[in-house]
């Protein structure tokens, strides 16, 4: 069965990154328009809408600072102005940071987290809803973690947002459903990504003894249920944390 997304468009935040990459071209390849955001990689930016374009879809790369009121409501703008309504906003975009106990941890690293986990979920809920609830329709799915549930020494800071954006979202999908619009979150596992395959790192004995399919996920794999959570058939679905995690995590 063919999932279409034609005639929607997608913010993807983050979109230059790893996981950000792949979501847009499954995004793109199902028929959406996208907004490919991004922060510092503008040479990856433009050569991802470039990609996309060559198959037929319509793209543009926005530079924003995600956790800026401004630059938000700056980023929706520009992709009403040129690409029309916007139908799905995917928030996937996180500030990198050294893992360290909690104790050893600069404060500064918590704030981070606090402001591109939670703060850019607000803002970003903030600059595209309203049409969406003009419209009757939308798509508001966040990018969280099995850590989120895990909760491993080390990982404090990520963690505590990505707990904090689970309350926001669940809180957000009650306040918003009446107006037909859908708030997800798609929690992965520790992923496979271009930089794995690079790398050669594929194989991770030590993590994926503790998971029930014995193996790790794919960036394609994650990038497939947010296409399914933000298609047509997912209409009744909304409020959810989706692990992709090969049953790391069950819910």
């Amino acid at each position: 069965m063919e999932i279409s997304l034609h005639g929607k468009t997608a913010v993807i935040t983050g979109a230059s990154g790893q996981l950000g990459r792949v979501t847009a071209r499954t995004l793109a390849a199902s028929g959406a328009n996208i907004v490919v955001h991004y922060i510092k990689n503008k040479d990856t930016a433009d050569s991802l809408v470039a990609e996309i374009e060559k198959i037929g879809r319509r793209a543009i790369a926005v530079q924003a600072d995600i956790t800026k009121e401004a630059d938000v409501n700056r980023m929706r703008d520009i992709a009403f102005e040129t690409l029309g309504d916007v139908h799905i906003v995917v928030n996937n975009a996180v500030i990198q940071y050294e893992w360290t106990t909690i104790l050893e941890q600069p404060l500064a690293d918590f704030q981070s987290q606090f402001d591109s986990c939670i703060m850019q979920s607000v803002l970003t809920a903030k600059a595209f809803m309203p049409e969406m609830i003009k419209r009757k329709s939308g798509r508001f799915i966040g990018i969280s973690t099995e850590c989120a549930q895990l909760c491993k020494a080390g990982i404090g800071a990520y963690s505590a947002a990505k707990r904090g954006m689970d309350g926001l979202y669940r809180v957000l999908a009650k306040e918003v459903g009446e107006h037909g619009i859908n708030v997800t979150q798609v929690a992965p596992g520790w992923t496979i990504s271009d930089n794995t395959r690079k790398e050669g790192s594929e194989i991770s004995p030590d993590y994926t003894a503790d998971v029930p399919l014995g193996r790790r996920g794919t960036d394609k794999e994650i990038s497939d249920a947010v296409l399914f959570l933000a298609s047509d058939m997912a209409s009744f679905i909304t409020g959810v944390n989706l692990p992709v995690s090969g049953g790391v995590v069950m819910v």
